[in-house]
């Protein structure tokens, strides 16, 4: 196949032109867990295509920002928020709000999106926690487990910390591999609460978690106050800030995903942050971890209610 070829991919309605798909993205080598496996653009497509009906349901009516290696994971990267005026007018698009102006984020509602964004290169998609049309008031919050170096004991052992507290407080949650170092814990809210709300409740949980265990945790925000101890990192439960979505593919070696597990594998001895591919993130969402999860969204009344009884 040479470099200038084009491959079409049919989608729903739509025709995707991918071009250059044995353009290398991913060149193999050392990904810190052995030898990484080489990934082209065909590679990534063929992913999201499979991936489409597990990460749809976690993108729809949200602002994407676009994380782009046009050169693959050893070259330049930018991070794109607005649409450019190129891209298809079947592709859609929310604007909102910032200081001095407006942005035009991209929405990816269908697999032809999906693809399409596949060809531009965008590895990874991160995402609001917040929906079109109320885009003030998240219907996610997120825990972002991040460890100091690659020290996934510290982050398996935190997990299970912040999984007992979120039981206490009667909030279902889900956990998901980043990809990189740590893992999420996901919280889905019924949208009722402004952003300053939701990050000032997360960081309560976070500070009561932390207090508990201050040899281990900490919620400093400054790496030269942390120490050897995890980051409980609320940072991403603020407007305009964005997390990494389920199932996207991360720029790293060996083009690691983001993926949902159920709490039960946190035991598997196997797991770590980067333990499942594009080779087989797709078989772990056929397993359906979150079933049920993402659906029972809470008030954070209630459990303000039980936090403040558990401070005392």
């Amino acid at each position: 196949m040479s470099g200038g070829a084009v491959r079409s991919v049919r989608a729903g309605r739509h025709t995707v032109e991918v071009h250059r798909p044995d353009k290398v993205l991913f060149p193999a080598g050392d990904d810190g867990d052995g030898r990484a496996r080489e990934y082209t653009k065909g590679d990534l497509v063929d992913y999201y295509r499979a991936a489409a009906p597990f990460i749809l349901p976690h993108l729809r009516g949200r602002p994407l920002m676009l994380e782009r290696h046009p050169d693959g994971v050893d070259g330049p990267r930018f991070m794109q928020k607005n649409t450019p005026e190129h891209y298809p007018d079947w592709i859609d698009r929310v604007e909102v709000g910032k200081e001095g102006g407006t942005v035009r984020h991209t929405v990816c509602d269908d697999t032809a999106t999906l693809l399409y964004l596949a060809d531009q290169a965008a590895l990874t998609l991160h995402r609001w926690l917040s929906r079109r049309g109320q885009v003030d008031r998240p219907d996610r919050m997120v825990f972002d487990l991040d460890p100091a170096g690659d020290d996934f004991p510290a982050v398996r052992e935190a997990a299970r910390l912040l999984g007992e507290l979120l039981d206490e407080l009667k909030l279902p949650s889900g956990l998901m591999t980043t990809g990189s170092r740590g893992l999420h814990a996901v919280v889905p809210l019924d949208g009722r609460q402004h952003f300053d709300d939701v990050r000032e409740f997360a960081r309560d949980v976070a500070e009561v978690l932390a207090a508990a265990h201050p040899d281990r945790l900490t919620t400093a925000a400054r790496k030269k106050d942390r120490g050897d101890r995890l980051y409980l990192d609320i940072q991403r439960n603020a407007y305009a800030q964005t997390a990494v979505a389920p199932l996207t593919v991360r720029a790293r070696p060996g083009a690691p995903v983001a993926t949902p597990l159920s709490w039960d594998q946190l035991d598997d001895p196997g797991l770590h942050a980067r333990r499942w591919t594009i080779a087989d993130a797709v078989d772990q969402a056929r397993t359906q971890p979150w079933e049920g999860i993402m659906s029972r969204a809470r008030a954070l009344g209630p459990a303000r209610r039980r936090l403040n009884a558990l401070r005392g």
